[in-house]
C-alpha cells in the first residue's frame, strides 16, 4: 500500500471515535472515552487476512473504513461467503466473548483501517460498562438473525436468477449511486465470489449476468456495474423478504 493511500485511509479515519459512536449511540460518554483508550488503530491492504477461521481469538476489530469478505470453508476445498463487512461493524466478536476459535474467516476486499481491542481488555471493559455489555448481546442477536436469514436464502428452492437478483437490489440499495442512466455501483466481488455468497458455480453467474445484459437489465464496464432495470430485478425477487447482509 503506498504512503499516499496510507494518509488517505489515515485522514478519512482520524475521527475514529466517531466509528465507536454510531456502534455504541447514546451511550455514556465514559464508555466511549474508555473504549478509546483500549483501542490500536491498524491498517489492513486488499487481500490481507484479520483472522482465519479455526484461530484462537486474539480480539475484536472495529471496522471503520473499507469492506471485508466474511467466509467459511466448505466441502471439497470450496469457501462459501457469509456476508460482507461495512465500516461500523464488529468483526471476530463473538469469538471473542466465548473464547471459541474464530468461526470464520475474514478477509480485506479493499484498503482497511480498523480499531483492535485485545480479548483481556475488551472482556474487562464489558464487565466494567454493564450498557455496553447489553448493546453487544443485541449485536450478537442481529447477527444471528441474519445469519438465519442466509441460511434461508441458500437453502429455499429459488433459482439462481433469484438469489443473483437480490444480491444486486442489495447493493443497490446499499451502494449505488442514482444516474441519468440508472444506479451505478462498484462491485467488490468478483465472480467467483458472487457465486460462493449465493451458493452457485461461477459458471452459473456468468451466464446469468449475461443473460442481464442481453435483456438490458444491466451493463458491466470493469468494476463498475450499472442497473438499468431495477424493477426487473425486482420482479425476479419478488415476493420473497430482501436479502441480508
Amino acid at each position: 500500500m503506498s504512503r499516499r493511500h496510507n494518509r488517505e485511509i489515515t485522514e478519512s479515519c482520524s475521527h475514529g471515535k466517531f466509528c465507536a459512536d454510531r456502534l455504541f449511540s447514546d451511550l455514556p460518554r465514559k464508555s466511549l472515552d474508555a473504549f478509546e483508550a483500549l483501542k490500536s488503530v491498524r491498517l489492513y491492504p486488499k487481500g490481507v487476512l484479520f483472522f482465519l477461521e479455526g484461530q484462537p481469538p486474539l480480539g475484536v476489530y472495529l471496522l471503520c473504513t473499507g469492506r471485508v469478505k466474511v467466509s467459511i470453508a466448505a466441502p471439497k476445498k470450496k469457501t462459501r461467503i457469509l456476508r460482507i463487512a461495512e465500516p461500523g461493524e464488529f468483526l471476530g466478536l463473538s469469538a471473542t466473548i466465548s473464547g471459541y476459535p474464530y468461526e470464520v474467516t475474514a478477509e480485506a476486499l479493499e484498503p482497511c483501517q480498523a480499531h483492535f481491542v485485545k480479548r483481556e481488555d475488551f472482556l474487562r471493559f464489558l464487565c466494567q460498562h454493564g450498557e455496553v455489555c447489553l448493546r453487544v448481546v443485541q449485536l450478537l442477536a442481529c447477527n444471528l438473525r441474519d445469519a438465519y436469514q442466509q441460511v434461508r436464502l441458500l437453502s429455499a428452492s429459488h433459482s439462481p436468477a433469484h438469489k443473483l437478483a437480490k444480491v444486486l437490489l442489495a447493493w443497490c440499495g446499499e451502494h449505488g449511486d442514482n444516474t441519468p442512466h440508472g444506479i451505478s455501483l462498484k462491485t467488490v466481488l468478483t465472480q467467483e465470489e458472487a457465486a460462493q455468497l449465493i451458493g452457485v458455480s461461477r459458471e452459473t453467474v456468468t451466464r446469468l449476468l449475461g443473460e442481464f445484459k442481453s435483456r438490458k437489465i444491466i451493463s458491466l464496464k470493469g468494476s463498475t456495474l450499472l442497473v438499468h432495470n431495477r424493477a426487473a430485478l425486482e420482479s425476479m425477487a419478488s415476493p420473497q423478504t430482501p436479502l441480508q447482509r
